[in-house]
């Protein structure tokens, strides 16, 4: 089974709406994890209304510390704004993905990172060779 870490500084925005387009719509045949390098104490709720309106329900999600084993156990770590705080380990492939952060934004605001982090996770099942679920 393929495996995605998705990392940004507070794991409560970018990352776990990329994780939960992926769970979603790898319907499981991806293994995913998320994490921030200095974790919120909440998800935002402005996220978490973002990823309602499209059928994706993340409340129960928690922001994550950022683990080497995290990292070591994925097969894709994607980052978003956490900068030198991921741990690099050779033979790992990376992307950052060049995000605005929803932090402090309105819905209409994180409306298009939402669309825009759909749209990655989308390439990304392509890349795996995972087709995504309706």
């Amino acid at each position: 089974m393929r495996s995605a870490l998705f990392v940004c500084v507070h794991n409560a925005g970018r990352s776990q709406m990329a994780a939960g387009f992926l769970r979603e719509l790898s319907g499981g045949d991806v293994e995913v994890r998320s994490a921030g390098s200095m974790p919120a104490e909440q998800i935002n709720p402005v996220a978490v209304e973002a990823m309602r309106e499209r059928g994706i329900d993340i409340t129960a999600e928690r922001p994550k510390v950022l683990t080497t084993e995290a990292v070591q156990a994925s097969d894709v770590v994607i980052t978003m704004g956490c900068g030198d705080a991921c741990p690099i380990f050779p033979g790992k492939r990376y992307e950052d993905w060049a995000l605005a952060d929803p932090a402090g934004q309105g819905i209409e605001a994180v409306r298009p990172i939402r669309d825009e982090i759909e749209s990655r996770v989308r390439a990304l099942l392509a890349e795996f060779d995972v087709q995504p679920v309706a």
